[in-house]
């Protein structure tokens, strides 16, 4: 017998992981794009694996706080690591571009070991899916950082800026104290778009 879950409640997040590897090893070997593209497909998996996991209505304590963990764990690494190290090799390699890069990844990892202790002790007194978010999610950098990448031509050297202030700003946002609106199916299908159109920018498709 294997430790760990392996239903379907958990696969989209082990793709999500798995593709978030192949854009870091994409990044290091000099291919921002397709690094980008796996971001954006990570974070389209990480807008689906909540809903799959909770089609399944007889999932025990054990699945539950496992799929919480494993989240959170597959989270820094999907959109705290891998967005770290395509910056740096995007251009945030020196002194103030690294200290930013280091504070996003702690930033991040602060928020989701927040989220694991407040979603635990939420889920012990109501079943209720949650309606706000508390602080900016660390998954919102698959669709920030392909936003800024698709405008890269248009930026030209101002693009370095940019990507140094969002980096910045949204590591800030992690760990902010503000309740965010989750969004309604009119946001996600945006979201989802939004994904889209720079998978199909990273591909070359238009």
């Amino acid at each position: 017998m294997m430790l760990g879950v392996y239903d379907y409640t958990v696969v989209l997040t082990y793709v999500s992981v798995l593709i978030s590897m192949g854009g870091m090893l994409f990044s290091m070997n000099g291919y921002p794009r397709m690094a980008i593209v796996c971001l954006a497909l990570s974070g389209f998996c990480d807008m689906f694996d909540g809903k799959i996991a909770r089609t399944k209505k007889n999932r025990t304590e054990v699945e539950k706080k496992f799929g919480i963990q494993i989240d959170s764990l597959a989270d820094i690494i999907c959109f705290g690591v891998g967005p770290t190290l395509i910056a740096y090799r995007m251009g945030m390699n020196h002194g103030i571009g690294v200290a930013i890069l280091m504070f996003y990844v702690l930033a991040g990892l602060i928020r989701l070991a927040w989220y694991n202790v407040s979603e635990e002790i939420r889920q012990e007194e109501t079943t209720e899916n949650r309606e706000c978010y508390q602080g900016l999610p660390i998954t919102s950098m698959a669709v920030a950082l392909p936003i800024l990448y698709v405008f890269r031509p248009i930026l030209g050297k101002d693009f370095i800026i940019a990507l140094h202030a969002l980096v910045l700003i949204v590591g800030l946002l992690f760990i902010t104290n503000f309740r965010l609106r989750k969004p309604k199916k009119l946001g996600q299908t945006v979201m989802v778009v939004i994904v889209a159109l720079a998978v199909l920018h990273g591909l070359h498709i238009w």
